[in-house]
């Protein structure tokens, strides 16, 4: 079990406004309610992470086989549940993190802070809501598993009325070099607006410019993008000023933001199919503007 305890999370603070329960086919998409759920989905986090993908863990996390750190016990789990494995926390195949301003203030800071100055998103009116340690359990990585875990995703945000989402996207490895074209391509591209960007702190920066941007071969760079990058990015999706090198995870680091009012109307109406959400059209029949394509596929 986890070194710490998780209350409720029905009688937390951060639990969403309204309970979040999608099913397509055997799969189906909810907050935890428990905290053997929330335990379950820490297991499922230290096995992809840690034995799967080579993180580093603490000692304590090698001993509890347990992904967790301060900021758990103040978010909301997002979970995947797999009807023909159970209908409690051994069904568990997939798993999404999120935290809201409230979940944040209780722990003084967003997760992302350690790695970008967010401070000028923070400041932005409305919620916003911070994503990370998102996974899916091997035999499960299928299109439908990503989409019902997306189709959670769009509940959660369309129920709490978020305004932004971020985070930290990674590309494998700790050598810039190694990832230079894609870096370069969303540093040529698809950078922050000014007003929210995300900028790596000092100590950590690391300089996306690698490639000169006449050189850069698109669909090269596209092709070396994870998949959940290049899907927040067909969202409207942008990238924040800066790289970061996360040695524990092993990875290159960047700061996704997307402003939810710029997600197309394809996209809306796609991942909130069957789901009770308001209008979002003006008075004159208009919607935002963007384009999108595939979904974010679950990554840390």
């Amino acid at each position: 079990m986890s070194p710490f305890s998780i209350a409720d999370p029905r009688d937390t603070e951060g639990f969403a406004a309204r309970q979040i329960d999608e099913q397509v086919g055997r799969l189906q998409v909810r907050l935890a309610e428990t905290a053997a759920e929330i335990d379950a989905a820490l297991a499922l986090r230290y096995r992809i992470f840690y034995e799967e993908m080579a993180a580093r863990p603490t000692g304590d996390m090698a001993r509890l086989g347990r992904d967790f750190d301060e900021f758990d016990a103040h978010c909301d789990h997002l979970i995947v549940l797999d009807g023909d494995l159970g209908s409690g926390p051994e069904s568990i195949v997939g798993t999404y993190r999120m935290m809201r301003r409230a979940g944040a203030a209780q722990v003084g800071r967003f997760y992302s802070a350690a790695e970008y100055e967010i401070d000028r998103l923070v400041a932005e009116p409305g919620e916003i809501l911070e994503m990370g340690r998102s996974c899916i359990d091997a035999a499960h990585r299928t299109r439908s598993a990503m989409q019902v875990l997306w189709r959670g995703v769009s509940a959660y945000v369309l129920s709490n009325d978020i305004a932004f989402l971020f985070g930290c996207a990674s590309l494998h490895g700790t050598d810039p070099q190694a990832v230079a074209l894609p870096l370069a391509y969303l540093r040529h591209n698809h950078l922050a607006p000014e007003r929210y960007r995300p900028v790596a702190v000092r100590d950590r920066y690391v300089d996306m410019d690698l490639v000169p941007a006449d050189r850069i071969d698109r669909k090269a760079a596209l092709r070396d993008l994870p998949p959940m990058i290049k899907g927040y990015l067909r969202l409207g999706g942008s990238v924040g000023e800066g790289a970061v090198i996360d040695h524990e995870f092993n990875t290159v680091d960047v700061c996704v933001v997307v402003d939810v009012a710029a997600v197309s109307d394809r996209y809306y109406k796609h991942y909130t199919r069957g789901i009770d959400v308001p209008d979002r059209r003006a008075p004159d029949g208009s919607g935002p503007n963007g384009d999108a394509g595939a979904p974010p596929a679950p990554a840390r």
